[in-house]
């Protein structure tokens, strides 16, 4: 039988708040503002948990580290992606890639990109090339546009090894 293969996808958005540390990607940027959320709100990582934990049948990241935990209350997000890779190494899957976009007006992203596709590989013990992170941002249309927040799309796909190969 033939290696398994599954793709999930997962999309997060968080509000700018004031008096908030900005993290994205597991890196900290210096900005005006950060993002609201339970946790550090890094709303790359939520996004990517996301689509691993779809792509396994695992329910998705509040099902696994609900907001209303006070274990979870400003936790770093790379905790729960090195968790949600365990969850999904648990059940014999690996990462074959993951590609992520980041809808953003500000801050300009491109810069910080290399920083977290190394942060995020080192978390979760896989090749940096095996990450995409790419940047846009909605046009000045919407929320984003209107510079309420981010929104972060992600693709992975997942690989289940045969067992007799």
């Amino acid at each position: 039988m033939p290696d398994k293969i599954r793709i999930g996808f997962g999309f997060d958005v968080h509000r700018f708040a004031l008096d908030r540390q900005l993290w994205l990607g597991g890196v900290k940027l210096m900005y005006e503002k950060g993002l609201q959320g339970h946790s550090d709100a890094d709303v790359l990582i939520h996004a990517l948990c996301d689509a691993l934990l779809g792509a396994a049948g695992l329910r998705d990241i509040g099902f696994h580290f609900p907001d209303t935990s006070e274990e979870f209350k400003d936790i770093d997000s790379k905790i729960l992606l090195r968790r949600t890779m365990d969850l999904i190494r648990s059940e014999g899957y690996e990462l074959g890639n993951a590609d992520i976009t980041v809808c953003a007006e500000k801050p300009i992203l491109n810069p910080h990109i290399p920083h977290m596709k190394v942060c995020l590989s080192d978390v979760m013990a896989v090749d940096v090339e095996d990450i995409s992170i790419k940047a846009t941002t909605s046009e000045k249309m919407g929320y984003v546009g209107r510079e309420e927040g981010i929104a972060v799309y992600a693709s992975v796909l997942i690989i289940k090894k045969d067992a007799s190969s």
